[in-house]
């Protein structure tokens, strides 16, 4: 097998904030009741005319920035999002266009909800490994804000816009990908949906707004009872010890669901990466805005291990543990 490991990252958000006191003058909210749930303060809204696409170009353009990367070359773009630009094209085909790669490299979506980002990595990394692709772009993007109910204080106070990007290269000296688990579990599929052509699951019928529905208690439930069994699943196969693990990056999903989990794992919260507190809850995008955050910080380096965790509507999760390896920096990122 070929060796395979991220060598650049880059991240976008709209300009555009939408902060709790904003919030407090559309719902019955306040910002001390959203801070103590949800630990968010502000989020980031795309603009009426501003799609995933939009933010997955100038994400990827930021990753060219910072690690002079060229992308024309690329044989593979895998784009995890929820929210397309439309159902159809794709919106990994429409960033093939518009950043002039190859007509020769493969294009296509990956819908897993706010674990896809992980997926498309997993995803990358099989190819790759495989010796099928040489590089891949990888982009986890959402527009979440143009679904949802800004009338529901319940999912409005959680979600942001937002993308990140990596590239994943063949590397025939080694591999920063190190161990991996998925799960999904589809008999929660009634908790987190938004209606389609069907407009019912697993025999329930499906409150048919056209934007996003999801039962928090529920999922959180979920999410604090299964992660931590599905991290010691991974870190098991990998053989590797979680105090082996220098960061953790589960997806930011709500603060007070990080908490519990990591209790439970008995992980310490200080080496914790989350993107929630100024961008709320991005969906595919959180994982990658987190440990880009990170890097920026100076607290991510080379050959730190990480741990990436998402998981989301399904009920599905992916785990993904790397080695970091990116290539040395050329450029200052694009603010956030």
């Amino acid at each position: 097998m070929t060796g395979a490991k991220i060598t650049a990252i880059g991240t976008y958000v709209p300009a555009k904030r939408l902060t709790n006191a904003d919030l407090e003058q559309m719902v019955d909210t306040n910002n001390e009741w959203i801070v103590g749930r949800t630990g968010i303060r502000e989020r980031r809204i795309c603009r009426q005319d501003e799609y995933t696409s939009d933010l997955c170009v100038a994400a990827v353009q930021d990753l060219i920035k910072r690690y002079g990367k060229s992308v024309e070359d690329v044989d593979m773009v895998l784009v995890a999002t929820s929210t397309p630009d439309f159902s159809f094209p794709s919106v990994a085909s429409l960033i093939q266009d518009r950043l002039n790669i190859q007509q020769t490299a493969g294009a296509m979506d990956l819908s897993a909800a706010c674990a896809g980002f992980v997926y498309a990595l997993h995803t990358a990394h099989s190819y790759v490994a495989s010796g099928m692709h040489r590089k891949v772009l990888v982009i986890g993007a959402d527009t979440i804000s143009k679904i949802t109910d800004y009338t529901d204080r319940s999912t409005c106070i959680l979600f942001g816009d937002g993308a990140g990007a990596v590239l994943v290269e063949s590397d025939k000296q080694s591999t920063g990908f190190l161990g991996y688990q998925l799960a999904s579990n589809g008999s929660g599929a009634h908790h987190v949906y938004r209606t389609g052509l069907a407009h019912t699951v697993n025999n329930i019928e499906l409150v048919d707004t056209q934007m996003l529905v999801q039962n928090g208690r529920e999922v959180f439930r979920w999410a604090v009872r299964t992660v931590p069994l599905g991290v010691q699943q991974l870190l098991d196969k990998a053989e590797i010890g979680l105090e082996q693990v220098d960061w953790f990056i589960p997806h930011s999903a709500n603060m007070r669901m990080i908490e519990p989990i990591c209790e439970r794992m008995n992980y310490p919260m200080e080496q914790v990466l989350h993107s929630l507190v100024n961008f709320g809850n991005t969906s595919a995008a959180t994982i990658p805005l987190a440990l880009d955050l990170g890097i920026r910080e100076g607290k991510v380096k080379n050959g730190q291990k990480i741990l990436m965790y998402g998981f989301g509507a399904g009920l599905t999760q992916a785990g993904q543990l790397v080695e970091l390896n990116l290539d040395e920096r050329v450029g200052e990122p694009t603010l956030l």
